[in-house]
């Protein structure tokens, strides 16, 4: 009876110790060499960093240089520390970035990025308020467009088949339209009504609408 009490309690340490590694954040300290773009950074020894919780423009995008120079002023050619909570499909570190503060966050507060987010964590909270405080005071990529008032959202259907409709009423302009992630897309809107098909864009779960002309935001919806 003995050895079963102490097997038992050897397996219960063995399985704490086991889910403290699983859920610990790693930290590592790294040196920066290079900035790639807004949320993207790159150690001296080649490996490149994803930042958690943000999304930042893609090049040729409203706000992209601003982004990336804002970046490359807090952390390039400086030591950092990685919290770290796994790699993606290209090899790169997925994680929140800490000097003075972290990075991840200040990139938010300054409206350099939307809040982005596949699984919730224990910085989720904050993040979202730093995206909603650059939101109120409309700087970065919530700079409204002079031609902020031209659209009306009339119809953003996010199952299959998907479907976004829009009123301009204005003159014809030049937008881009794009969701929380990566799917960007360049439309010339007539005045009058727009719409357009889409298909596995638009996430069932929530996700944002951005339209944007070369001003600055020009629509924004989230759900």
């Amino acid at each position: 009876m003995r050895i079963k009490i102490i097997v038992f309690v050897l397996l219960i340490i063995i399985s704490g110790i086991f889910y403290y590694n699983l859920t610990e954040p790693k930290m590592q300290e790294v040196y920066i060499s290079h900035v790639i773009d807004g949320d993207t950074i790159e150690t001296e020894n080649g490996v490149r960093i994803r930042l958690l919780g943000i999304n930042t423009p893609e090049k040729g995008q409203f706000c992209y240089e601003e982004a990336r120079r804002f970046l490359q002023d807090l952390v390039e050619n400086k030591s950092v520390s990685i919290e770290w909570k796994k790699t993606d499909k290209y090899g790169r570190i997925l994680g929140y970035v800490f000097l003075n503060g972290m990075i991840n966050k200040k990139i938010l507060e300054n409206g350099f990025a939307n809040l982005y987010y596949y699984e919730k964590d224990r910085y989720f909270s904050q993040m979202g308020e730093a995206e909603s405080s650059a939101r109120e005071k409309e700087i970065g990529i919530w700079k409204k467009s002079q031609n902020y008032w031209c659209l009306v959202l009339e119809e953003l259907k996010f199952n299959e088949p998907e479907r976004l409709v829009l009123t301009n009423k204005c003159d014809e302009m030049e937008v881009v339209i794009k969701d929380e992630a990566t799917h960007i897309f360049n439309a010339t809107l007539h005045s009058g009504k727009w719409e357009k098909n889409f298909s596995h864009i638009w996430n069932d779960e929530g996700d944002s609408l951005f339209v944007y002309d070369c001003d600055g935001l020009l629509l924004f919806h989230r759900y």
